[in-house]
């Protein structure tokens, strides 16, 4: 009998995990690797929207809960993969530049716009109209992340890398039992995967397609994140990972010739200088019709639950609704009601 059966291992899996770790319980980790959203995401934590200035939902509380988090993962997996590096958004006029300082006003947003405007330095980017810095931001390496997460599973000997057959699992009063395994609960993790889900696909997980390029610049030499219509994330090596596309409609974690032109065509507007293109991802992130996590119990099986829907958040969010449904299982702390899949029932 282990405490726990958790099925996914990106980002709400892997924080879901680091909270069973951390206070002693027992676990197996269920995870194919069919899901690609947080393996190709771009891993930026950024607690504000940038296209219109506004702080991203509960940002000012997530983000501390994730910096410290990620911070105590590194120590444990003793592997770097947190890159405190700052945004810049582009300005297209003078107007954007004064719906900043009126933003940077703001309480909430103070701590995270700085009001000193950056001049473009870089003579290979087309800058008329000056920077804003976003303070407190940074990105993730979320392949060496996860990668050495998993390693440490198999060390352990709790990871299983073949699919979660739904109908193998008996779910009991006080337990359930899939295949020899005992457990005194299940959480489901699956991002988009949840549509498949027979206990948890009647919620309202949309899905959005996300695709990005990586190109070699050589002449580019941009050490900050940037931002204009699309990210421009520095990967090392004269590498940028650029980004994303947001499609609804496209279900699957394909490539296509339409997301890689239309990256091309908004990384011209903001390049210029040759470059590249040397590599090509996607992966559907878990979306919600309300734009809120799906967190919380299965409404007739008291032993099943869901961590879900962080949409293109999960970086910031994941720590927080980790601890949140972890808290709530083991000390019955109440969810909070955005939150809460009982919204939906």
């Amino acid at each position: 009998m282990v405490d726990y059966i958790v099925i996914g291992l990106g980002l709400a899996g892997t924080t879901f995990c680091e909270n069973l770790r951390k206070n002693k319980k027992s676990f197996v980790v269920f995870n194919d690797r069919s899901q690609t959203s947080s393996r190709v995401a771009g891993g930026l934590y950024n607690p504000v929207i940038l296209k219109r200035f506004t702080l991203s939902w509960r940002a000012d509380e997530q983000l501390p809960v994730a910096i410290e988090f990620y911070a105590q993962l590194e120590q444990f997996l003793n592997v770097k993969f947190d890159e405190k590096l700052n945004v810049l958004r582009k300005f297209a006029s003078i107007e954007e530049q004064n719906l900043w300082f009126e933003a940077a006003d703001k309480d909430k947003l103070k701590p995270f716009l700085d009001t000193k405007l950056v001049s473009n330095e870089n003579s290979r980017l087309k800058v008329p109209f000056q920077f804003g810095k976003v303070l407190g931001t940074g990105k993730l390496n979320t392949k060496l992340l996860f990668n050495s997460y998993a390693k440490w599973l198999e060390q352990e000997c709790i990871l299983y890398t073949d699919t979660f057959d739904y109908s193998q699992l008996q779910v009991g009063q006080d337990h359930v039992s899939y295949k020899d395994i005992k457990a005194k609960n299940v959480v489901f993790t699956e991002g988009y995967g949840m549509v498949h889900n027979p206990y948890f696909n009647y919620l309202p997980l949309q899905g959005s397609k996300g695709e990005y390029i990586v190109i070699k610049a050589r002449a580019l030499n941009e050490a900050y994140i940037i931002k204009s219509s699309i990210f421009l994330i520095p990967l090392g090596d004269d590498m940028y990972k650029v980004g994303a596309t947001y499609h609804r409609n496209n279900k699957d974690n394909l490539t296509t010739e339409e997301a890689k032109n239309e990256l091309v065509s908004k990384l011209d507007t903001l390049l210029d200088c040759s470059y590249e293109v040397v590599g090509h991802e996607a992966g559907m992130r878990p979306t919600v019709k309300d734009r809120r996590p799906l967190v919380g119990q299965h409404p007739t099986y008291n032993n099943l639950w869901v961590l879900n829907g962080f949409g293109s958040h999960g970086i910031t969010i994941a720590p927080w609704a980790a601890r949140s449904l972890y808290d709530h299982i083991e000390f019955n702390t109440p969810l909070l009601e955005e939150i809460d899949i009982t919204r939906f029932n």
